[in-house]
């Protein structure tokens, strides 16, 4: 496997690219905990690097998790990092907080921690962004065990100099298990966010979108994202779920998540599409797993992708 930790479970990621190295950030957790579901309650950030996507230097954890109570006391989840224009980094992150030991329920938000060479991390006051339940669902409002507020992606306007934020969220209305949307928020300045409505469509198959993240591939614009075969509604209740990619009207979206295809199966998760050096556009994931079999916790080599003419799939099944 091109990362692994021989005492923790590793899985969802992020990656950053300084010139000369790839920075990846990922979710850890010890086996001690004994239970691989534990894993999520007790999640932490560490940070690799790599020249080439394949072999890494493990550099230790990133940052802690926040003050019992606090929007990150339980544990910090998946993120994204990009560069202001002040040179300074930003690793936008998901806090998690279980207000109980002994509930599944918990309330996600989105923080940020700051850092001048991404390796040195300062957190910022938080969270900065939260569910507006103007459009998006809250804690307690559906059957849903969680207030769905997760996995920022952020990446700057192709047309101007404002920001743009892709959340995994629920609707806040019609059936509890197809409200599954890309929620979106904007920034001027990295700062100050505003929250508005989803760029997506409920209903369309899915109970959560997961780690979103926006890519251009043969001049066409592709939403990535990942939903397992539990959380598949709708019409696509009984598939087999993993890595989806669904057609964007362009870089701000809207998404067409009813025309959404299946990548590669829930063998692997939180897939990134990144390109190597050579300029290839690759799929990095965590091995999970099928139904009934362990949970893998690592992170996979590199798989080659090409363009079929309306979508992408791996180099082997072309």
């Amino acid at each position: 496997m091109a990362f692994s930790l021989p005492e923790h479970w590793v899985w969802d990621f992020w990656l950053a690219d300084d010139g000369r190295h790839f920075h990846l950030f990922f979710l850890y957790a010890p086996h001690s905990l004994g239970d691989p579901e534990s894993r999520h309650r007790n999640a932490r950030i560490g940070h690799a690097t790599s020249a080439d996507l394949v072999d890494w230097t493990y550099h230790g954890r990133a940052f802690d998790a926040g003050a019992p109570g606090t929007f990150d006391g339980s544990a910090t989840w998946t993120g994204s990092v990009v560069r202001g224009t002040d040179g300074l980094w930003r690793m936008f992150y998901t806090g998690s907080l279980f207000p109980s030991p002994d509930a599944a329920t918990n309330v996600e938000t989105i923080g940020v921690a700051t850092s001048p060479d991404l390796f040195t991390w300062t957190k910022q006051p938080g969270p900065i962004v939260t569910a507006d339940s103007r459009w998006y669902e809250t804690l307690g409002t559906s059957s849903w065990p969680e207030e769905a507020w997760r996995d920022p992606w952020v990446y700057s306007d192709p047309s101007g100099d404002d920001w743009h934020m892709l959340v995994t969220a629920r609707i806040n209305h019609g059936t509890d298990e197809g409200r599954g949307v890309v929620a979106h928020a904007t920034s001027h300045d990295l700062v100050s966010w505003e929250v508005g409505p989803p760029l997506s469509e409920p209903q369309s198959g899915f109970s959560h979108l997961e780690v979103p993240q926006l890519v251009e591939i043969e001049g066409h614009h592709l939403l990535i994202f990942c939903c397992n075969s539990p959380r598949l509604a709708n019409d696509k209740k009984g598939a087999t779920g993993g890595i989806w990619t669904a057609p964007a009207a362009g870089p701000l979206g809207p998404f067409d998540i009813t025309a959404a295809s299946l990548l590669v199966d829930e063998r692997y998760y939180a897939g990134r599409l990144v390109q190597d050096r050579s300029g290839q556009w690759t799929l990095i994931a965590f091995t999970m797993n099928l139904p009934g079999e362990p949970f893998g916790g690592q992170i996979s080599d590199p798989m080659p992708i090409v363009w079929d003419g309306q979508k992408p799939i791996l180099a082997q099944a072309g």
